[in-house]
C-alpha cells in the first residue's frame, strides 16, 4: 500500500476530505443524483500554472474543462476521425447545454513557445503536429508587433485562432448568432496573476 505521507496526490486527497470534503459534501451528493449542469466550457492550456478552477475560485460542476497543449481548438472536421477537442465540444454544447465557452491563453506558455520557432520538437511523436496548426497564426501577428511584445501576442494569436476556429463548428455559430452562447477569450499572467479579456476592438484588456 502506498504511503499517503510520501505520496504527494494522496497527501492532497487527505486534505481534501479532511478539509473541503465536509463543506461540499452536500454539493456532490447533489451533483451525483442531479447531473452536472455546468454554466461554462472552458478552454485552456494543460500547463499546470494555469488552473481555470482555482483561477475562477469555482465550485463543483461549475466548470466543464477542456485542456490541451497551447489551449487550441482544431476547426470543425467531422472526418470520422478521433478528435478529442471536437466531441468535449459536441457534449458540452448539445448535451450540456453550457450557455458560455471560454478559451484562456496564459503567460509562458510552452506550446507556443514552439510555435515561435521553426525547429521542431525533437523526440516529440505527437507535439510538433499539433502545435504546428498554430505557427501561421503566430507568424502573422509578430510581422506587426515589436519584439518587447512578441511572446504575449503570440499567446493572444492562438486564444483569438482558437475563437475562430470555434466558430467553424455550425453548432457553435448558429448558437451564438441566436444569442443563447457567448465566446470569451482570455489571457492568464502567470507571474502577476493578472486576467485579461478580449474586447470587442480586437485587444486585451485587465478583468
Amino acid at each position: 500500500m502506498t504511503d499517503s505521507s510520501s505520496d504527494p496526490l494522496l497527501a492532497g486527497y487527505h486534505r481534501f476530505r479532511a478539509n473541503q470534503w465536509p463543506r461540499a459534501r452536500a454539493a456532490y451528493e447533489t451533483l451525483a443524483e442531479a447531473g452536472q449542469t455546468p454554466h461554462t466550457l472552458f478552454l485552456a492550456c494543460s500547463d499546470s500554472r494555469a488552473d481555470p478552477a482555482l483561477i475562477f475560485d469555482a465550485a463543483p460542476g461549475d466548470l466543464f474543462v477542456v485542456r490541451n497543449v497551447a489551449n487550441l481548438v482544431p476547426p470543425y472536421q467531422p472526418d470520422g476521425g478521433l478528435h478529442g477537442v471536437s466531441s468535449a465540444l459536441e457534449f458540452g454544447v448539445k448535451a450540456l447545454k453550457v450557455s458560455r465557452i471560454v478559451v484562456m491563453g496564459h503567460a509562458l506558455c510552452g506550446g507556443v513557445q514552439a510555435m515561435r520557432s521553426d525547429s521542431g520538437a525533437a523526440g516529440l511523436d505527437f507535439v510538433e503536429a499539433w502545435v504546428d496548426q498554430g505557427r501561421p497564426a503566430v507568424r502573422q501577428a509578430l510581422s506587426s508587433c515589436d519584439h518587447d511584445h512578441a511572446v504575449q501576442v503570440s499567446e493572444e494569436a492562438i486564444v483569438k485562432l482558437s475563437l475562430d476556429n470555434l466558430r467553424t463548428f455550425p453548432w457553435i455559430a448558429e448558437r451564438e448568432a441566436a444569442g443563447e452562447l457567448t465566446l470569451t477569450g482570455l489571457h492568464f499572467g502567470i507571474a502577476d496573476g493578472v486576467l485579461r479579456v478580449l474586447g470587442d476592438d480586437g485587444e486585451f484588456h485587465p478583468a
